[in-house]
C-alpha cells in the first residue's frame, strides 16, 4: 500500500511511517542479538568476542550497500512525488543494474581479503580463526544484504512502511531457529551463526520481490526502461554513491576504534559488543523517525512543497528528542541487565557495558537530532553534506582513538560515539539553516509557484 505524504498532518504521517519501520528495524537487529545471545550463552566469551570483533568491518561493507540503496531510491520516491509513473519504472530499472554491479565487485573483494583485513585489524590471536569463519560467511552473502535493502527501500519510496516489516519479522523467527540448529545441533561454531543470519535475509529477498510483481506495477520495468540514460544514472549515482561513501566512511571510523578496542583484549571486545547491541535497538525509534523524514521530504521536494518539509522537520524533532532523552535513561539504568543476559556471570564485562552506557546513552539527544536533519538533507537530494558530515565523524573518532582512548583507556573508546555526533552535526546543521533559507527566498519569488527545479534531485552545493 502506497502513502501520500504530501497532504495531511505532517507529524501524523511521519509517526504513522515510521512506527512499522522501527518495529522492522528491531526485528532486523533481533539478527544481531540473536547471534550475541546464542554464541556467548552456547560457545563462550571469546566466541561473542570474535563475532563482536567483525561488527565494524561488517559495517564497512554492507554499510556502503545499505547507503547505496537508501540513494537510489531517493530519487524513486522524488518521482513518485512528482506523479511520474514511468520516471519511478525507470529509477526502479537503475536501481538493480547499479546494485548488481556493485555486488559483483564487493563480493570478490571482501571475500578473497578477509583474512588480511582481520589481521590489519589487530584482531586478537585467539579469536582470529572465529571471527573470519563468522564474517567471511556474511561476505559471501552479501548479494542478499544489497538485494534486500534495495527492494525495501524502493517499497519505502512509494510510502509503504508495513510490509518489509512483515518479512523481517519472519527472517527474524528463521534466523534464531537455523542458529540454534547449526550451533546446537550440527555443531557449526560461530560459522553456524554467518550461515543463520545469510539465509534468513534470503527470505526476506524473495517475499519483497514476490510482493513487488504481485501488488507494485509501478516498480516493474519493462523492456524499455532497462536501458537508462547517462542522465539517469547520473542523477542515481549522485545520490546512491555519496550515502554509501558516507557510510563506509563512518564504518571506517568505527573500525580505527575497533582497532584500538582489540588492543584493550578480549574482556574489552565482548563488554563493548554486547553493549553494542542494546546501544543499536535504544537507537532505533531515532533512526526509523530519521528514515521516515527522507521519504517524506523526497516526495513533498518532488511535489514542490518546501515549506512543508520545514514544518515536518520541525515536529518530528520535538517527538525525537524527547523519545530520545526517555529511552537513554532506561538504558543507562538497566542496561548491565540485558548485557548479563548475554554474557551471564561476568563482572568485569558488565561493568565496562555500564561505563559504555553512561557515556553514550546520556547523550542520544544529539543522536536525535543527527538522524532528523541528515535524512531530510538526503530525501532533498543533498548528498554530499550528510558526506561531509561523514569525514567530520571519521576525524572525531580518530581523537578518541589516538588521544582519549590512550589516557581513558575502555572510557575513552565508549566516548567516540558523542564526539562523533557532535562533529556531524557541526556540518548538518549549519548546512540545513542554509538550505532553509533558501527555500524561504524562493517562496518569497514565487509564492504560488512550484520551484522549477522541484521535480529533480538539487545539485550539491
Amino acid at each position: 500500500m502506497t502513502r501520500n505524504m504530501k497532504t495531511g498532518s505532517p507529524i501524523k504521517l511521519i509517526i504513522l511511517f515510521a512506527f512499522p519501520l522501527m518495529i522492522g528495524n528491531l526485528c532486523q537487529q533481533f539478527y544481531g542479538i540473536a547471534d550475541t545471545l546464542i554464541v556467548g550463552r552456547t560457545l563462550g566469551i571469546g566466541a561473542l568476542a570474535a563475532v563482536g570483533s567483525t561488527a565494524s568491518l561488517s559495517f564497512l561493507i554492507i554499510g556502503f550497500a545499505q547507503g547505496v540503496a537508501a540513494g537510489l531510491s531517493i530519487i524513486t520516491a522524488q518521482r513518485f512525488g512528482a506523479n511520474d509513473t514511468e520516471g519511478v519504472r525507470k529509477s526502479a530499472a537503475v536501481c538493480l543494474v547499479v546494485s548488481g554491479t556493485i555486488t559483483a565487485i564487493f563480493t570478490t573483494f571482501s571475500v578473497l581479503f578477509t583474512r588480511q583485513i582481520l589481521q590489519l585489524m589487530n584482531t586478537p590471536p585467539d579469536i582470529l580463526d572465529d571471527a573470519y569463519h563468522f564474517i567471511v560467511i556474511i561476505f559471501a552473502g552479501f548479494g542478499a544484504a544489497m538485494l534486500f535493502n534495495l527492494l525495501s527501500s524502493l517499497i519505502l519510496a512509494l510510502g509503504d512502511s508495513r510490509t518489509p516489516l512483515l518479512f523481517l519479522m519472519l527472517a527474524s523467527g528463521l534466523n534464531v531457529g537455523l542458529e540454534l540448529f547449526f550451533i546446537l545441533v550440527l555443531h557449526m561454531g560461530v560459522a553456524g551463526a554467518g550461515l543463520a543470519t545469510v539465509l534468513a535475509q534470503l527470505s526476506s529477498c524473495a517475499g519483497c520481490l514476490v510482493y513487488i510483481v504481485k501488488r507494485f506495477p509501478i516498480l516493474r520495468p519493462r523492456a524499455g526502461d532497462w536501458q537508462p540514460t547517462r542522465a539517469d544514472l547520473a542523477a542515481h549515482l549522485r545520490v546512491g554513491l555519496p550515502m554509501g561513501f558516507q557510510n563506509s566512511i563512518i564504518a571506517f571510523g568505527v573500525l580505527i576504534i575497533q582497532f584500538v578496542l582489540n588492543g584493550l583484549g578480549t574482556t574489552a571486545v565482548a563488554a563493548y559488543s554486547a553493549a553494542q547491541k542494546l546501544d543499536v535497538v535504544c537507537m532505533q525509534p531515532m533512526i526509523a523517525l530519521g528514515i521516515a523524514m527522507a521519504t517524506y521530504a523526497a516526495q513533498n521536494y518532488g511535489a514542490g512543497k518546501l515549506e512543508r518539509i520545514r514544518t515536518g522537520l520541525r515536529q518530528c524533532c520535538v517527538l525525537s528528542l524527547s523519545t530520545s532523552a526517555a529511552i537513554g535513561l532506561a538504558a543507562i539504568l538497566f542496561g548491565k541487565q540485558i548485557v548479563w543476559l548475554f554474557v551471564g556471570n561476568a563482572p568485569a564485562v558488565i561493568h565496562l557495558a555500564q561505563i559504555y552506557f553512561n557515556c553514550n546513552c546520556s547523550l542520544y539527544f544529539l543522536l536525535a537530532a543527527l538522524f532528523a536533519v541528515r535524512y531530510t538533507l538526503q530525501g532533498v537530494g543533498k548528498s554530499f553534506v550528510p558526506t561531509a558530515a561523514g569525514i567530520m565523524e571519521l576525524g572525531m573518532r580518530a581523537v578518541a582513538a589516538g588521544v582519549l582512548a590512550r589516557f581513558l583507556g575502555f572510557a575513552g573508546v565508549s566516548l567516540s560515539n558523542p564526539l562523533a555526533w557532535v562533529g556531524s552535526l557541526s556540518i548538518l546543521i549549519p548546512s540545513y539553516l542554509l538550505v532553509s533559507r533558501q527555500w524561504k527566498r524562493q517562496a518569497a519569488q514565487s509564492p504560488l509557484c512550484v520551484s522549477p527545479s522541484a521535480a529533480q534531485p538539487e545539485t550539491n552545493r
